[in-house]
């Protein structure tokens, strides 16, 4: 019976039943091609199903494209995703003109210009938009949150923000053309400039990276690399936050770090550390608490050297996120230290 049911009655076919029909009948080639999307699960559950499909009729594969051909239609036409359409644009142009493209839809943190725009700073963006016309500005700052366009507006020279405050208040409907062409130049000038000036340095990332590799793998890289090249590996250092540059914060900063921190490392951290940092952190607690972490240090005897560094990461760790934060000062270089009276 559900053989006969089959050949004849296409509204009693279920959903997995019209699919494996339909991908049968495409062929081979297409069929290949749509497995190709598929999970391992559901191409197992189409294939049980095509298995038992037994005898189909031409008619009944007939009724089932004209079935699919009028939901498409009532539907409304197919659906466009941002991956269906890299996938298209994959198949015609070469990998860097596809994320070029598609950079430029989805955007950095957003899908439209004006998306773009909201995630960059208000003072770069004043500083781009007041050598162009007080007309283009407006409708740039008419576009953009009011929030953000307040503050660009307050970057602005004052008088030049006038003009532009008068132009949106007289301002009316914008025509299409006018705003494609506003957006093609910022795409094309503005954005284009901003992600190559933004992109990062690539000995700071690497500075980031060997600030996370344990003392060892540090070391080993780190020869490697003055092997290979001595002026990469002395840029690197230059740039890497380490446990002996704890010893260059001051007090306040030293004290941030002792709210927050694992009060259980710092013993082990401090067990390998020199006697100028242990003194800098003694210094900046309680004689109480400096007298007992005293007593945790001794009383640790002898600390495994992979331990002493995880503790000392830590610590490192924790000054780097309470910088991030803008809640402590951390620097490198003698310049930065200096004082301007």
């Amino acid at each position: 019976m559900a053989g006969q049911r089959l050949r004849e009655d296409i509204k009693s076919l279920s959903g997995l039943e019209k699919s494996a029909l339909f991908i049968l009948a495409l062929g081979e080639d297409h069929a290949a091609r749509i497995f190709g999307h598929m999970t391992d699960d559901e191409i197992k559950d189409l294939s049980q199903v095509m298995a038992n499909l037994g005898n189909v009729s031409s008619n009944l594969v007939e009724k089932l494209f004209i079935d699919f051909a009028e939901q498409m239609s009532s539907a409304g036409g197919t659906i466009g995703t941002l991956e269906s359409t890299e996938r298209l644009l994959l198949k015609v142009l070469d990998k860097g003109r596809v994320s070029n493209i598609m950079e430029d839809i989805r955007g950095p943190a957003g899908r439209t210009m004006w998306d773009k725009l909201a995630n960059v700073n208000e003072a770069v963006l004043a500083a781009y938009l007041k050598n162009e016309y007080p007309q283009t500005v407006a409708v740039v700052i008419s576009k953009i949150k009011p929030d953000h366009a307040a503050r660009v507006l307050s970057q602005l020279p004052e008088s030049f923000a006038m003009e532009v405050i008068a132009r949106m208040l007289r301002m009316e409907s914008v025509q299409k053309d006018v705003i494609d062409d506003i957006e093609r130049t910022l795409r094309n000038e503005f954005m284009s400039n901003l992600a190559r000036t933004n992109r990062r340095d690539s000995h700071e990332m690497m500075a980031e990276i060997f600030n996370n590799f344990d003392h060892t793998n540090e070391t080993k890289f780190m020869s490697a690399l003055e092997e290979r090249s001595k002026d990469s590996a002395e840029k690197i250092k230059a740039l890497m936050f380490t446990f002996e540059d704890l010893g260059k914060l001051d007090g306040a900063a030293i004290q941030a770090i002792l709210r927050v921190a694992d009060k259980s490392k710092l013993p082990t951290a401090l067990k390998g550390a020199s006697e100028s940092i242990k003194n800098l952190f003694l210094g900046n607690m309680s004689e109480r608490a400096g007298r007992l972490l005293k007593e945790d240090i001794a009383a640790l005897g002898p600390v495994r050297l992979r331990d002493v560094e995880d503790a000392q990461t830590h610590l490192v760790a924790t000054a780097k996120d309470l910088a991030a934060k803008n809640e402590i000062v951390i620097s490198k270089g003698a310049e930065e230290d200096e004082l301007v009276y």
